[in-house]
């Protein structure tokens, strides 16, 4: 099966901006005190859950993982990246990282007690995203959490360079209600819903998502997942 050309420009696109991306982004979590509430609150239900596997996917250069790790997160991370896979891998030799897809996750139904997706969902496009987010529900465990991070608006963003780079990538922005509405679809109830207004090195406002996957659902007939 050919491979979708979305996959292969997201992955072309950060393989070519590993290195500077990292570098940009490494100490962000700690000037972003919204973006950290929201992981915190994630580590925390996650842990009254009784703890578990936790994935990020679109981990890029790992820096989430490693930040979720610190609050006691049992994490790894999953980019489409080798690039970004090998670099996670040399900053943060403690903790697994893989390469995949998030449309397709080498993980067995129920496997993981959260997910989070920070700015990943993004690059999917919008008609493909409820096939990402029925993989996202497969993948958790009954009363399993999902965390989604994305920038908020209705038009896509193009990069045609990134760092100097040339790259191509679409960055896809979505409502909040529209991707509560997904997730329910998905069989994900959104629990908690953040919104901050635009920084002044950003375009847009960006939304955070907490979702969790019914305790007594056990992946039957629940909407795209079905």
């Amino acid at each position: 099966m050919t491979e979708p050309s979305y996959l292969q420009t997201t992955r072309a696109g950060y393989d070519a901006i590993a290195v500077p991306y990292e570098e940009f982004a490494r100490d962000d979590l700690a000037n972003k005190p919204f973006d950290a509430a929201m992981l915190a609150a994630f580590a925390h239900v996650v842990r009254a859950g009784g703890g578990g596997l936790v994935a990020e996917v679109g981990t890029g250069p790992g820096r989430v993982a490693a930040h979720l790790h610190g609050l006691g997160v049992d994490v790894f991370g999953v980019d489409l990246s080798p690039e970004m896979v090998a670099l996670a891998r040399r900053t943060y030799p403690g903790l697994r990282f893989v390469e995949g897809q998030m449309a397709e996750l080498d993980l067995a139904d129920g496997a993981l007690a959260g997910l989070v997706a920070w700015y990943s969902v993004i690059h999917t496009p919008p008609e493909l995203v409820p096939t990402v987010l029925a993989e996202f529900h497969r993948v958790l465990a009954p009363g399993g959490h999902a965390l989604l991070a994305f920038q908020v608006g209705d038009e896509p963003l193009h990069l045609s360079e990134a760092f100097d780079r040339e790259i191509a990538l679409d960055f896809h922005r979505w409502r909040p209600d529209r991707m509560t509405a997904l997730l329910a679809d998905a069989g994900l109830d959104v629990q908690a819903t953040l919104v901050r207004e635009a920084e002044p090195t950003e375009r847009t406002p960006h939304a955070y998502l907490l979702a969790r996957k019914a305790a007594d659902d056990q992946g039957e007939g629940a909407g795209a997942a079905s």
